[in-house]
C-alpha cells in the first residue's frame, strides 16, 4: 500500500509548529481509513479548520457558497474559504494559526479547484510569514500529461495556472512548481509519499476511493472527468443529478442511438458508448428527459479523456445544432465558462477542429513535461 503524507505525520512532526489550521475535505483520511483531523490532533496543536468548495465534511453543493461554524465531528472552529468576495485566508484566519497543512485528495484535472485554493493558501501565507505544509497524496490520474496549456488571460478558479488540463502531478509538486515559478516565497514544505512512481494511478495504490465530492463517486469518473467537464460550459447535461455524472451526456431532444453510433464510427482509444435516456433530478434539465450517451471505459492505459471530450463536443455542435449551444459568460464582460475551462477562447469559434486541437495539445504537453521536471518527487 503506498503511503501518503498524512500516513508520515509522526516522522514530520517537527514541521507543525504552534497553532496548526488544517486545510481538507473528506478525501483527507489515512491509510487505516481514519479521518486526517483526528490524526493530526494526536501530533500537533490543531486549532482550526480551513473549508475548500464543497466542505471539510463534503456537505456543499458544487458551487455553494456557505459561511464560518463549528465542525461539529471534531468541535473546532470551522472557517470558510468558499465565500461571497473572496477564496482565500482572511485576515481573521491568518491570525488564529502558525503553521498551516493541506491535505486533500485531488483528482489530477485543472478544473478542480482544490489546487486553485492551495495556490491561494500559499500567496496568503507568504504575505503573512506563515508556513505551509502540504502533506502529499498521489495523483489519481498518474504522470500523464494531456490537453492544451492555458493561456494567462483565461486563468480563473477553475483553472489557476498555464498548464494542460490532465497535468501529471501530486499537489505537492505542483505546490513546488507554483511557489518557484511565480516567486511566490511561501514557506513551503513537502511531506512525500512513500512507495509512490509516476505511473502509478489510483487502481495501483491500494486505497480506498473516497469521494472528493459528490459528482466524482468513481474513479471511472475521475478518469473521464478531465474530457467530460467541457459539458459544463455548454447547455448539454454533463450528467450531474444522474447515478453516473460525467459518464452520462446528453441534452432533451438529442437521438440517443444516432449519437452513440456516430461516437463509436470514431472508434476512440479506451472507451465505447451505449445510448441512453435520463432525467436529471439536479442541475441542468432537472425533471426533463434528455438523450445521450454513457461512456464505458474499456483501457484505462489507452484512454485519453481530454481527446475524448473534443470529439464529442464536436459530434453534439455538427449533428444536432438546434439543441447545441455555449453558455454566455456568467458576468458582463467575462468569458464564457468553456472558455474558463479550455483555458483559450478557441472553442467559442464555429470553426475550430478537433485536430487542430490535438495538435496544439501535442506541442503544448511537450513543453510542460520538460519545465516539470525539476519539481517531481517521484
Amino acid at each position: 500500500m503506498v503511503k501518503f503524507g498524512i500516513d508520515r505525520v509522526e516522522e514530520y512532526r517537527h514541521l507543525l509548529k504552534g497553532r496548526v489550521a488544517l486545510i481538507t475535505a473528506p478525501s483527507g483520511r489515512t491509510a487505516d481509513n481514519r479521518s486526517s483531523i483526528d490524526r493530526l490532533k494526536e501530533v500537533c496543536d490543531l486549532r482550526l479548520l480551513l473549508a475548500p468548495e464543497h466542505g471539510v465534511r463534503g456537505d456543499k453543493g458544487a458551487g455553494e457558497l456557505f459561511e464560518d461554524c463549528i465542525d461539529q465531528p471534531s468541535g473546532l472552529p470551522m472557517m470558510s474559504l468558499y465565500r461571497k468576495g473572496s477564496k482565500g485566508l482572511s485576515p481573521e484566519a491568518l491570525e488564529r494559526f502558525d503553521t498551516l497543512v493541506y491535505d486533500i485528495q485531488d483528482v489530477g484535472c485543472r478544473y478542480y479547484t482544490f489546487i486553485s485554493t492551495l495556490k491561494n493558501a500559499m500567496e496568503d501565507c507568504a504575505r503573512a510569514n506563515k508556513r505551509l505544509v502540504v502533506l502529499d497524496r498521489g495523483n489519481p490520474l498518474g504522470g500523464r500529461v494531456e490537453g492544451t496549456t492555458l493561456l494567462p488571460a483565461c486563468r480563473s478558479f477553475v483553472g489557476c495556472w498555464e498548464m494542460p488540463q490532465r497535468y501529471g502531478l501530486t499537489c505537492g509538486e505542483f505546490a513546488r512548481m507554483v511557489n518557484a515559478e511565480d516567486s511566490i516565497g511561501c514557506d513551503l514544505y513537502v511531506v512525500p509519499c512513500e512507495g509512490l512512481t509516476r505511473s502509478m494511478t489510483f487502481s495501483d495504490w491500494g486505497r480506498l476511493w473516497v469521494m472528493p465530492s459528490l459528482a466524482m463517486p468513481r474513479f471511472e469518473t475521475a478518469l473521464l472527468y478531465p474530457g467530460t467537464c467541457l459539458f459544463e460550459g455548454t447547455n448539454w447535461s454533463e450528467g450531474r443529478g444522474t447515478a453516473d455524472p460525467f459518464a452520462v451526456i446528453g441534452a432533451p431532444g438529442v437521438d440517443a442511438d444516432r449519437l452513440s453510433e456516430a461516437f463509436n464510427k470514431l472508434k476512440p482509444e479506451g472507451v465505447v458508448s451505449t445510448p441512453v435516456y435520463f432525467v436529471p433530478s439536479a442541475s441542468k434539465h432537472k425533471g426533463v428527459t434528455c438523450g445521450g450517451v454513457h461512456l464505458h471505459i474499456t483501457d484505462e492505459e489507452a484512454l485519453r479523456p481530454v481527446e475524448l471530450g473534443y470529439r464529442l463536443l464536436d459530434l453534439a455542435r455538427t449533428l444536432f445544432p438546434e439543441t447545441f449551444e455555449i453558455l454566455p459568460p456568467y458576468s458582463e464582460g467575462g468569458k464564457p465558462f468553456i472558455s474558463l475551462l479550455a483555458g483559450n477562447r478557441g472553442l467559442e469559434c464555429d470553426s475550430w477542429s478537433v485536430e487542430e486541437m490535438l495538435q496544439r495539445q501535442e506541442q503544448d504537453c511537450a513543453a510542460f513535461r520538460e519545465k516539470t521536471e525539476k519539481y517531481r518527487l517521484y
